[in-house]
């Protein structure tokens, strides 16, 4: 937590909370739960750890805010060295999952609790929680308890309470699972825009897929206690690095076949008797080596004739914002996601599977 009260002009976006993390493990039970983690982000930049049930994210948070101690590696914030600091010095606020608001006191002493602990002057205390309450968007319910709000206006109380000391990083665990479908998205678009006026580095927990895309700079993908890949969100759909990256984000076409060398449009290989071309992640597979390709469904185009995979439509379903199109070709079954007013072929017809070799990624086996 900070321990400074200075504070930026207003309508300034603060750019600070330069963190890297070196080589960062954790065991618990006996068992490595994070395994030499590297990472570093850019001041003021929107993070997300995204991964499974056990794959390290929370724990990796934790080991950042200074809740758990980490068994090696370094960590530090705009090059200070805070491995060994307590929590109280690390100047973070955190949002917990749960909210962690103490049930006894109104939503100005919650928020204003870090604020005491750092014996800010009573007048000053006010001022700045009267801010930051009225910034969440709780104005008037200051004086309420945690009891009398609803659990959106819980998360935003939270919320102040961890920006009101003016961290260096934010630090949010999980901290929409707990909100209906309509509120989560709601506040986390708030958030994000609150993120983008304070210009807070923020750190991010979650293992909701959509979330992390629509709210992040970048992503960490993590599984088994280490990051696979950390690239921004557009590179993480479109480019997965890893069969775990491509498989976990999202729904994916992954196409097996053999590197045929470079192409025109992009990397040649061979798939089932077929030359289809991608797009490689990192250095080009050599010729003849064992590859992967991966395809998302919405920019799969299915049509009558040309150059592709070709196959029998096995099975249309009309989802609403698309149509879901699947079709079983000789490498498998391909599966299209289709505008909802694109003209449908009818079950059992034969089509040819296509794609921009700009939209498909190509991995080694």
């Amino acid at each position: 937590m900070s321990t400074s009260t200075t504070e930026a002009p207003a309508g300034t976006a603060v750019r600070r909370g330069r963190l890297r993390l070196d080589g960062v493990r954790k065991s618990l039970g006996g068992k490595e739960v994070v395994s030499a983690v590297d990472l570093e982000t850019e001041p003021g930049e929107f993070l997300t750890l995204l991964g499974p049930s056990g794959c390290g994210k929370t724990t990796t948070l934790n080991m950042v805010a200074g809740h758990l101690t980490a068994d090696g590696g370094v960590i530090e914030v705009d090059g200070r060295d805070i491995t060994g600091t307590p929590p109280h010095r690390r100047s973070m606020g955190m949002v917990f999952q749960s909210y962690a608001l103490f049930p006894h006191m109104t939503i100005a002493d919650n928020v204003a609790f870090g604020l005491r602990m750092r014996k800010v002057a009573a007048a000053e205390r006010r001022r700045q929680v009267d801010e930051v309450i009225e910034m969440v968007g709780l104005g008037g319910m200051a004086g309420r308890h945690p009891r009398q709000l609803s659990g959106g206006q819980q998360q935003r109380a939270a919320l102040a309470r961890a920006l009101v000391i003016q961290p260096d990083l934010l630090l949010l665990d999980e901290p929409f699972s707990n909100l209906d479908a309509q509120l989560r998205v709601r506040l986390r678009e708030e958030v994000v825009a609150l993120q983008r006026r304070i210009g807070t580095t923020t750190i991010l927990v979650t293992h909701d897929q959509e979330e992390a895309l629509a709210v992040s700079d970048r992503i960490a993908v993590m599984a088994d206690g280490v990051i696979h890949q950390l690239d921004r969100p557009s590179e993480i759909y479109l480019r997965p690095g890893t069969d775990f990256v491509a498989q976990f984000i999202g729904e994916v076409n992954a196409l097996d076949g053999t590197a045929a060398g470079p192409a025109a449009d992009g990397y040649a290989c061979r798939v089932a008797g077929v030359t289809v071309a991608a797009t490689p992640v990192g250095e080009p597979p050599a010729e003849g080596a064992d590859v992967r390709v991966y395809v998302r469904p919405e920019v799969v185009r299915v049509g009558a004739g040309g150059n592709g995979l070709t196959g029998s439509v096995r099975e249309t379903r009309f989802l609403g914002s698309r149509i879901r199109c699947v079709v079983t070709t000789q490498a498998g079954t391909v599966t299209a996601a289709l505008p909802f007013d694109a003209e449908v072929p009818e079950v059992g017809a034969e089509v040819t599977c296509a794609w921009r070799p700009s939209d498909a990624s190509l991995t080694a086996r």
